[in-house]
Order: structure tokens, then sequence, then C-alpha cells
């Protein structure tokens, strides 16, 4: 089978097993905790489908660490909080039919997502070739996205743990340098994987770092959190002074 076509079949296999497991648990956001592993589940089988080359254990061990740390985050921050209330409104007009609508709306679309982000990390490891500079490069790209995020993720869990903070707005760490570091590494992460897709002359697998960027700024990152956190006290000056995305020094940002 072409390597492309078992990604997607896989993924649409893991989708379906998922929709069940949400109907039983009744809880339509666990799909969140699948996102990252999703994309270690896709390089893997590219990697098993196709030879093995360091580059495409590299590719592969990059998707791995950046997946499962996104993963295991999640389903921490998570615990016990319920399902998620995006997808409780989500879910408001579809009413009884939510059940069957939700394997389309919520985990098609989003199997879809995945397969066609992760294409220039398909595309990188099924093609043979040695590590050179431009993979070199596109690994420093990925692990400085990572690490951005997860300082990021990390500086924000430990403001939300002290008492001390409730009701004000996390604007220390790199949340002064951006209103959204972990969004934005996440960003960095997929032009770094862009730049492997790049590398072995398939110049269109940038729809997946074009893609991602798309979402994290419009769609599902910071324009629904922004809308959520527009009126919480501070916050107007916090979005005057600080970079929404791109970091740059506070006085720069107003």
């Amino acid at each position: 089978m072409n390597p492309l076509l078992l990604t997607a079949a896989i993924v649409a296999g893991c989708m379906v097993v998922l929709w069940i497991i949400s109907l039983v648990l009744k809880n339509v956001s666990i799909v969140d905790l699948f996102w990252g592993a999703g994309f270690v589940v896709i390089a893997w089988t590219s990697l098993w489908s196709g030879s093995t080359s360091d580059r495409s254990l590299l590719i592969s061990g990059l998707t791995t660490l950046w997946g499962l740390r996104l993963a295991i985050y999640l389903t921490w921050r998570n615990h016990g909080r319920g399902e998620d209330p995006r997808y409780v409104a989500m879910a408001a007009p579809h009413g009884a039919a939510w059940w069957w609508r939700s394997l389309f709306i919520v985990f098609g679309l989003q199997g879809t997502l995945m397969w066609v982000i992760s294409l220039p990390v398909q595309i990188a490891i099924g093609s043979p070739g040695p590590i050179g500079l431009l993979e070199l490069a596109a690994t420093v790209l990925v692990l400085t996205g990572v690490a951005f995020e997860s300082i990021g993720d990390l500086q924000l869990a430990r403001f939300k743990a002290d008492p001390a903070n409730r009701g004000t707005i996390m604007n220390r760490g790199l949340w002064r340098y951006t209103r959204h570091p972990n969004y934005f590494g996440d960003a960095v992460v997929w032009w770094g994987f862009g730049l492997f897709g790049f590398a072995t002359g398939v110049w269109w697998t940038i729809i997946g770092p074009a893609l991602m960027t798309f979402l994290l700024v419009r769609v599902s990152g910071v324009s629904m959190l922004e809308a959520m956190m527009k009126n919480r006290p501070g916050y107007a000056e916090y979005v005057r002074s600080t970079s929404a995305f791109i970091p740059r020094p506070p006085s720069l940002g107003k």
C-alpha cells in the first residue's frame, strides 16, 4: 500500500476507535489528548512502511519528542476537569444527533487536519538521504520550538499553582514577550518539520506548517483564547503592551 494511504487509513481507524471511547465516556474532548500522539503514530507508521536511514530515524524521534510531550502535558492539565466547555457549546445545536455527528465534525476533521499537517514529516521520513545542513537547521528549529513551548507551559502551570496569582494575568518569563509562547513554540516546531520536507525537494509540503500556523493564530489557538480572555481584569493592558504571537520586547508591543 502507498505509505500516504496507509497513514490515512491508520489515522481514520484511530479516530473511529477514539470516537467510540468518547461515546462511552461521554466526553468528546478526549480527542485533544490524542492530537500530539497521533503525529507520533503517523511518523512511526511512515518509518515502518519505508526505508530506515539516519534522517528518517531523526525525524521520527523529533516527532515523538514533540508529540508525546504535548500528549502528556494535556493529559496532566485536563485530568479531572471533565469535558471541555468548547465541545459542550459545539454539541448544543446538534441535540440528540451529536453522538454520531461528532464522528465527522470533531474526530473526522481533526484526523484530516492531522494527516495534512504531517505531510512534511511523512514525505521526509519516506525519502532516503543523508543528514545535511538543511536537516541540521530543521533539527535546531524543532528543538527550539519544543523548548519554547515547554518552558511556556511550565511557567504558566507554576503561575496558576500559586494562590497569590488568582485573578491576575500571567505576564512573566516568556509570557512577557508574547501572549502565547506555547502556540509560537508549536509553530516553530512545525516550520522545522516543514524544512525537513523542503530538504527533500517536495516544496508543497509547506502546507503542513502553514496550516498549523493558521490554526494556531486564527482558529483554535490565539483568536479563540483571546476572545475568552478579553474581559478579564488587566488583560486589555496586557494586550496593549505584549505581542500576540511573535516574541518581542514589551515596549515594542504597544
